[in-house]
């Protein structure tokens, strides 16, 4: 008898569910996006002359400004030239001074009618072509002065440096396949990440059209790749406009300050993106099921649970669901045990505590 007792308790229990009386409420949903971590601005530091580097002036990893100088490549081959540049140019000069002397005295001549018309213009040419020579010279020294202002090699604006594969004795050139080294500009971080079409369709009719929703939409957070979150908040800097074929999704770039310099170009992380929402109807994700890719929640109607399709927000913070339709404020949704459900199925309840 006390066996029978237990196990009809045991069934009163089964057939005993918790409900919950829906009604509007207001929610903030956080949404998790893979996202990657660029600097403002990497850029690739490559020799723009050919030579030996004599000095590395920087460190791995080492804050610097711009204009600094990071490699000194051997100045002495470009010195010699420059050199022989600023010679050529006083040959030059002398021979365009001998040329005009040549052209004033063939005009006086001229005048007095001593040289022919012929003269006068072969001394003309003469010099227009020692002035040519002279611009010819002029351009060959500031080529020569360029190329010795790059054996060193300076900082293209503030930032890291990054990994250096090239040490002092080794010859580079404007073509050696990897960079000498890359600045990354981190005083503020660019992290991208990429959202589906249906997710930002969702955003647009929120907010009224794209310029809105960038404009309106509230900070994003960044969980780091050890799962700790990023102490500063970003914000939501621009939306690529076109769609993926491939992914079907966009891609979105959140711009994060980095003025402690925590965050690293080429890193990996999550952008933390919250939906508020007034007014919505929540129901447990644990109260639904999905049945060929339609989603259901059991109603409660004169203490039957009745199958209910309903249609729900893509955004969810993996806990709760957002109505959008099937359920309205009032209704009451079975909230859990919902495994043992059976459409129609004659039920008690219980309010949840």
């Amino acid at each position: 008898m006390t066996g029978c007792n237990k196990q009809a308790g045991k069934e009163t229990e089964q057939t005993t569910y918790t409900v919950r009386m829906l009604k509007p409420e207001h929610r903030t949903l956080t949404t998790s996006y893979a996202a990657t971590i660029s600097g403002r601005q990497d850029v690739d530091v490559y020799a723009q002359i050919t030579g030996k580097i004599v000095k590395v002036c920087i460190g791995e990893g080492e804050r610097v400004k711009k204009g600094q100088p990071l490699f000194m490549i051997d100045p002495v081959p470009y010195e010699a030239a420059l050199e022989t540049a600023r010679a050529a140019v006083h040959t030059a000069e002398a021979q365009l001074s001998t040329a005009e002397l040549d052209y004033r005295g063939k005009e006086e001549l001229h005048r007095a009618k001593v040289v022919s018309d012929v003269d006068l213009q072969t001394a003309e040419n003469a010099l227009a072509e020692a002035k040519a020579v002279v611009e010819q010279r002029l351009s060959e020294m500031k080529n020569a002065a360029n190329d010795l202002s790059y054996t060193v090699v300076r900082s293209p604006s503030d930032g890291v440096v990054g990994m250096l594969p090239y040490r002092v004795g080794a010859l580079v050139s404007a073509n050696s396949e990897q960079p000498l080294t890359t600045v990354s500009d981190n005083t503020d971080m660019w992290v991208y990440f990429s959202m589906n079409e249906t997710s930002l369709l969702t955003l647009m009719q929120q907010y009224g059209n794209m310029s809105r929703a960038i404009a309106s939409m509230p900070a994003v957070r960044l969980q780091l790749s050890n799962g700790t979150e990023y102490s500063s908040a970003g914000k939501i800097e621009n939306v690529s406009g076109v769609v993926d074929r491939q992914t079907g999704s966009v891609t979105l770039k959140a711009v994060f300050p980095n003025k402690d310099g925590w965050l690293f170009s080429g890193s990996t992380g999550n952008v933390l993106l919250p939906y508020e929402y007034e007014a919505c109807i929540v129901v447990p994700q644990a109260s639904t099921y999905e049945l060929q890719d339609k989603r259901f929640a059991y109603k409660v109607v004169d203490g039957k649970a009745i199958a209910t399709e309903i249609k729900v927000l893509p955004q969810s913070d993996g806990k709760e669901f957002i109505v959008t339709d099937g359920l309205e404020a009032g209704d009451t949704v079975v909230s859990g045990g919902i495994a043992s459900l059976k459409d129609g199925m004659e039920i008690k309840t219980r309010k949840e505590e």
